[in-house]
């Protein structure tokens, strides 16, 4: 308690920049998912409100369906272009630039999609909705990099695991903003809507006060002082001469200070098992069950005969018991380390699926076998919350050198949203032609991925990245000689950060 509590005077500051971030970042995409459920009812009624008074006829109801899916889909749409450009605008601008435009192109699509009403034109909202995606798309893999570059190494999962935490906090504010006794109403949907902008501003007006990432000013920037003022910034006092030493080992054992593309990072076979584990976490984190689970829990609750209204009451409880889960992966995620995290909940998860199938099968048997559906709906949320969400976007950040990161998260966003887009457009079908039993294909890719972390994947708490890399060699290179390079750091000094 002691330490906990030192840490927290010492790195206030970080601590600080890391609720900015959030803000900013992941939280923008768990409240545009959410919200946007609790707004299908009064947009398509506006859509139709609009086509009868321009053609002086209402909508055809296929029509009507097609613009309301349009509006959905273009948000992932806009993401996939926004998370394909953040490596070049990355390498431009910086990380702290490219948020700070980020947050005027999210207010300038707030505004429209706030005044679409106004305007009498549902074309403003696909506008925006595409707009929002973009930022969405750019925030995200930002904030992921710009968290795990700010961290020491003692707090770096704990610092990469609260993104998924924004994330369930955005999924939450979202179902609360979206209840019909707030700003899901008829009359209110529009600020709803235009509501995404408060965070984007929020961020816009403290972020200047922080500085860029250490390692992008050492590295990449090859500013000594202002790295060291960074660091004094955000880690208090203390020496910290361990962190420096593996951002100039880092530096030395890299070939140049160029970042490298998306198909330069592809063709170099020094990092062909940290892309296959990329690939693998991406893919699991789009199969495991989590947003089958949420579509469910309106079934599991109708069938146990609750009213529609407190449906959308008891619903909100699944999303905070994923946003409590999160805030305790936070807590264990240095402790238990990452691996164990994700091999353990893939594995637990792919258990309760296989419950959750058997309830579901029974439910019509017996009266209280819909309440068991539920507290297992729960519990596989919680389960989620503990380990793959926080874990993975941890191992995501920590596996590749600063020259690889950026075209690492541009693959692992872009598979992201189109996983996004894939399960969007199957899963309705899937779930049509295999109801319940659609959770065994999810429990099997659970279990193959817990087996494939097990095998393959390091431990990376508590670990530089130097030493992340060595373990990731005897993979890639485990038939070949490594060649291995001295490294010197080339300027003799020592940093402390106390006056």
């Amino acid at each position: 308690m002691t330490s906990f509590l030192s840490d927290l005077v010492q790195y206030r500051e970080l601590f600080q920049m890391i609720t900015v971030l959030g803000i900013g970042g992941t939280f923008q995409i768990g409240f545009q998912i959410s919200s946007i459920t609790y707004m299908s009812q009064h947009v398509k009624a506006f859509i139709n409100e609009t086509w009868l008074e321009r053609y002086g006829y209402p909508i055809h109801q296929d029509n009507l369906l097609f613009l309301w899916s349009i509006t959905v889909s273009i948000f992932g749409i806009g993401g996939l272009l926004g998370s394909s450009g953040s490596r070049y605008l990355t390498v431009k601008y910086g990380k702290k630039k490219c948020l700070l435009c980020n947050n005027l192109l999210m207010i300038v699509a707030a505004s429209i999609m706030g005044c679409s009403k106004i305007a009498q034109s549902f074309e403003m909202i696909l506008i925006g909705r595409f707009m929002c995606g973009i930022s969405a798309g750019l925030c995200v893999p930002l904030h992921h990099q710009y968290v795990g570059e700010i961290s020491p190494r003692k707090l770096r999962g704990f610092a990469n695991s609260t993104s998924s935490f924004f994330w369930s906090l955005g999924k939450v504010i979202g179902q609360i903003s979206g209840q019909r006794e707030l700003l899901g109403s008829r009359s209110l949907w529009p600020m709803l809507m235009a509501s995404c902008g408060l965070p984007a501003l929020v961020q816009l007006v403290t972020l200047p006060f922080f500085p860029e990432s250490p390692p992008y000013l050492l590295m990449h920037k090859g500013d000594q002082e202002g790295c060291k003022k960074a660091i004094r910034q955000l880690w208090g006092e203390g020496h910290h001469q361990a962190e420096i030493d593996d951002i100039m080992k880092e530096k030395a054992t890299m070939k140049n200070t160029k970042i490298l593309s998306v198909l330069e990072l592809m063709k170099e076979p020094a990092f062909r098992w940290q892309l296959y584990m990329i690939v693998i976490l991406t893919a699991t984190v789009q199969l495991c069950g989590i947003n089958a689970i949420y579509f469910y829990t309106f079934e599991v609750l109708q069938a146990a005969g609750f009213d529609e209204r407190m449906i959308y009451y008891m619903t909100l409880s699944v999303g905070i018991s994923e946003l409590i889960a999160t805030v305790v992966c936070i807590s264990i995620i240095e402790r238990l380390g990452r691996k164990v995290l994700l091999r353990g909940g893939y594995w637990t998860m792919g258990s309760l699926l296989a419950c959750i199938t058997v309830t579901l099968s029974l439910q019509d048997w017996y009266f209280w076998m819909p309440y068991c559906s539920l507290c297992l709906i729960v519990l596989f949320a919680v389960v989620f919350g503990v380990g793959p969400a926080g874990a993975t976007v941890s191992i995501r950040a920590e596996i590749f050198k600063l020259s690889c990161r950026p075209p690492a998260f541009v693959i692992s966003s872009v598979l992201s949203w189109l996983g996004v887009f894939v399960i969007g457009t199957t899963f309705p079908f899937i779930v049509e032609r295999l109801k319940h039993f659609c959770f065994l294909i999810f429990m099997g890719v659970l279990f193959t991925s817990g087996i494939i972390i097990h095998l393959f994947l390091p431990e990376t708490k508590g670990k530089s990245i130097v030493e992340i890399t060595e373990e990731f060699n005897k993979l890639n290179f485990k038939k070949k000689c490594i060649p291995t390079t001295p490294i010197h750091v080339t300027e003799d000094y020592t940093f402390c950060t106390r006056l």
